[in-house]
């Protein structure tokens, strides 16, 4: 399972509810039909918009804020099973290789132009095709070649 969100209030009486994600791939997940969890529970997703900084859901039957308030405050989360595509979370799984030195991503940072590493010295690294030398997938190794400022 992966965190996408957290549950924070209700919107309306009719069971909408407002979700803070900063998941990388929601155009992936929050569509009609697709599975969330929230407490261990299923629901499917029956409509979804975008208000302020708030992801808006309803889900299928649930047509209340009786029927689904009582969860306010949990995380949401998805299967990692049911997105067939590479996303930033699976970062994490990876090391990066540097000179033959692997680091873990202790964070991951999105700015206007590309994604930012976060390694675990602390120290920053664009995640851009200029730097990717080759991803091993069965190894879970991401190698690259910075210049030397960078690390």
């Amino acid at each position: 399972m992966i965190i996408v969100g957290k549950y924070v209030n209700t919107h309306g009486i009719k069971g909408e509810i407002r979700i803070l994600s900063d998941f990388s791939r929601k155009d992936l997940i929050f569509k009609p039909k697709f599975k969330l969890y929230i407490n261990n529970k299923e629901f499917i997703i029956k409509s979804y918009r975008k208000h302020k900084n708030y992801d808006m859901i309803t889900f299928e039957g649930i047509n209340s804020i009786n029927d689904i308030e009582y969860l306010k405050g949990n995380n949401v989360y998805i299967k990692r099973d049911d997105i067939n595509e590479f996303i930033d979370e699976d970062l994490y799984k990876y090391l990066i290789s540097v000179n033959s030195k692997l680091y873990k991503i202790k964070n991951i940072l999105m700015n206007n132009f590309q994604k930012i590493l976060v390694l675990e010295n602390d120290k920053m690294v664009p995640y851009v095709k200029d730097f990717i030398l080759k991803k091993d997938d069965e190894k879970k190794i991401i190698y690259m070649d910075l210049p030397n400022n960078l690390l």
